[in-house]
């Protein structure tokens, strides 16, 4: 990370805690890593957020229905998707420090140390050369060189062997080879690595002898595969449709880091697309362009998101992109859509002895449905938007001011009502016009301090609309609106506000857009 994007970075952290957006879990305890609370208003956000995402699901499209399925589910389900067997990370613990790490990532860290050797002895080539230097020959015919890029490839091509093969002795060996030390003590004394499944584990029953081992789940979509029959069946769905679903899962990461981005408790926001074989991959196209369209309506700018195509595809998988965000530390995965095939649904079916068939009239015949799935994480597109959204600027008169430009349908607060002094009656328009509001907007009243100072923290609240009645509001029934992001202000009258507000921050307008 850039030293301007860790700023950037650590703004974000500060600022999300300040205004009550997210908290650290529990942190009167010293809190609980990787685990996070959203805040008053970080609550709202999230909120507005998987609202968004519902509705453009569930509401625009006829063929989509929605499903809240339950976080415990019979264990045979994570055996038939695969999860007890293959959800997997190797790690080993360094018995002098006592700290765990996944054993690739090590070879991995390794190995990009090689690079970047490689790449400062040809940066240095490069400024003693000059104009005439060949990089790429440099790369292949100088052996300091040579030997740093060997070092960087084979350690990695190995690991992938073994791992494939299931030989954790030769990861532990190959470790041991290379001879790669604990990065925080230096140590080199490693126990064996083991695979560790990143599932939790809990138990359900009355006692101890007779309790049942569950999982919490790692993720949502199998709540939909299961109940496939369930919902076509009673909702008369005809191929093609989906089914969509948000809600919480979990996964026991053991590298959990920047913030909210990788948590042990994660909300997603899934929709399984159920087609016709032989369709898929026409599907599979038409999603990755409703997806975009979705992200592109909020505005957070198109040089922000890009597709990166998976070049190895998951064995249930014929093909698979990811939208990625330009977050603070760099692209990453935001949204998932791959096209799974028939994998989960006859993965259920041979595991549970239960017919996952869909009958087609038209053709007179069962058949499996292949699946497109879009997969969104909601903490994800919370931290996209909050860091995106969070900008210091300065203005005309040389100020400056730190606004958070939410867009207005996300905002946890729509307008802040703002009487300019506390007395003349001002305060009871004020209230007057919250009761009229509050019905379909979420507004908040504010009276401490100036009027500039209640505008410069809202515009950090990411309040994208002031309301101020000043004396001039008994005469004329009107209040001035100011707009967050341009500073603007508008004279509108008290009986028009409300609709005023509506067509710049109603989710009905914005869905428009998609």
């Amino acid at each position: 990370m850039a030293n301007n994007d860790q700023d950037q970075f650590k703004k974000v952290l500060s600022h999300a805690k300040e205004y009550g957006y997210v908290f650290q879990s529990s942190e009167i305890y010293d809190g609980l890593q990787a685990v996070y609370d959203y805040g008053q208003n970080g609550v709202e956000l999230k909120k507005n957020l998987r609202e968004y995402w519902w509705q453009a699901m569930t509401q625009l499209n006829q063929d989509i229905v929605g499903l809240d399925a339950a976080i415990f589910m019979h264990p045979s389900t994570w055996k038939a998707s695969g999860h007890v067997d293959a959800f997997n990370d190797p790690l080993i613990d360094n018995k002098d420090s006592k700290k765990r790490y996944r054993a690739d990532v090590l070879v991995e860290d390794y190995c990009e140390k090689y690079l970047q050797k490689a790449n400062k002895e040809v940066e240095k080539a490069a400024k003693r050369f000059g104009e005439d230097f060949d990089a790429a020959m440099y790369r292949e015919t100088n052996p300091r060189v040579m030997g740093y890029l060997k070092q960087s490839k084979e350690p990695v091509e190995l690991l992938a062997k073994l791992l494939e093969a299931e030989d954790l002795a030769g990861v532990k060996a190959l470790i041991e080879e290379l001879e790669i030390a604990d990065p925080d003590t230096g140590s080199k004394n490693w126990t064996d690595v083991r695979q560790f499944n990143l599932m939790f584990g809990t138990k359900i029953g009355a006692s101890a002898d007779t309790a049942t081992d569950l999982y919490l789940r790692p993720e949502t979509a199998q709540g939909i595969f299961v109940n496939f029959s369930n919902v076509q069946k009673s909702g008369r769905m005809k191929i093609p449709f989906g089914i969509a679903q948000t809600g919480k899962a979990f996964r026991n990461e053991i590298v959990a880091r920047q913030f909210i981005f990788r948590q042990r408790e994660f909300e997603q926001m899934e929709m399984q697309y159920f087609v016709k074989p032989g369709t898929e991959l026409e599907w599979f196209e038409v999603w990755k362009e409703r997806r975009m369209a979705w992200h592109s309506s909020l505005g957070l700018g198109s040089e922000n998101y890009r597709f990166h195509d998976h070049e190895k595809l998951a064995h249930y998988a014929n093909a698979a992109t990811d939208i990625e965000f330009d977050f603070p530390f760099g692209f990453k995965e935001l949204e998932g859509i791959h096209s799974r095939t028939d994998f989960d649904l006859k993965a259920h079916e041979e595991h549970s002895g239960k017919k996952l068939q869909f009958f087609d009239h038209e053709e007179n015949k069962n058949y499996v449905p292949y699946v497109i799935e879009t997969s969104i994480g909601l903490d994800r597109m919370f931290l996209a938007i909050f860091s995106t959204s969070l900008v210091d600027e300065t203005l005309e008169d040389g100020s400056e001011r730190t606004v958070l430009k939410i867009p207005a349908v996300l905002a946890p607060v729509k307008a802040a009502i703002l009487p300019l002094l506390k007395k003349d009656g001002l305060p009871e328009i004020a209230q007057d016009i919250i009761d009229d509001l509050k019905w379909s907007l979420k507004v908040q009243y504010d009276e401490k301090d100036a009027i500039g100072r209640r505008y410069r923290r809202q515009d950090a609240n990411g309040t994208p609309y002031c309301v101020t009645i000043d004396h001039d509001t008994k005469e004329d029934n009107a209040v001035t609106v100011r707009d967050r992001d341009t500073m603007t202000q508008e004279r509108i009258a008290i009986k028009d506000l409300k609709v005023y507000l509506e067509k710049r921050v109603a989710m009905s307008e914005w869905l428009r857009k998609i």
